[in-house]
This record gives structure tokens, C-alpha cells and sequence, in this order.
């Protein structure tokens, strides 16, 4: 698992409000999810990247997301939008 592309992304989303529309509007180029997220939040999430053939990585933790994305708190789900 590798998050030096998501650290180095110029345009990302976090969270799962906005990843789920950035989804939507098939703008995802790479998806994040944490594997200690709960199923009911990151389903959805994972049904619609498979739907749009969005390439999806695990992180082990939120709080790893989080970091890598450079915010203090835990995140579910992080995309890539722009490289």
C-alpha cells in the first residue's frame, strides 16, 4: 500500500460525501478507502467505484488516510480527482 501518490495529488477529495459526488460526476481517477471503516459508509462508496470502473486502494486505518491527506482526523474514503 502505497499513499505517497495520494500525498502528492493536486486535487483530491476527502471524505465521503464528497468522494461519493466526485463519483457521480466520474471524475475519480483512484479511490482510498480504510479497511476499519464501517461497512454501512464505505458500501455505497465501493458499489458505485466498481459501477464506474474506479481502481480502488486500502489503507490499513482512517487515521493513516487522514494523515496522508494531510488533515488530523480519521478519514473513510479519500479520491484522487486530477494528477
Amino acid at each position: 500500500m502505497s499513499l505517497d501518490r495520494i500525498r502528492l495529488a493536486r486535487k483530491l477529495t476527502i471524505g465521503t460525501n464528497q468522494t461519493t459526488k466526485a463519483l457521480q460526476q466520474s471524475l475519480v481517477k483512484q479511490l482510498y478507502v480504510a479497511k476499519d471503516a464501517e461497512q454501512r459508509v464505505i458500501g455505497p462508496v465501493l458499489a458505485l467505484a466498481k459501477e464506474r470502473g474506479v481502481p480502488v486502494e486500502w489503507v490499513d486505518t482512517m487515521k493513516q488516510l487522514g494523515k496522508a491527506c494531510g488533515i488530523e482526523v480519521g478519514a473513510a474514503t479519500a479520491a484522487i480527482i486530477e494528477e
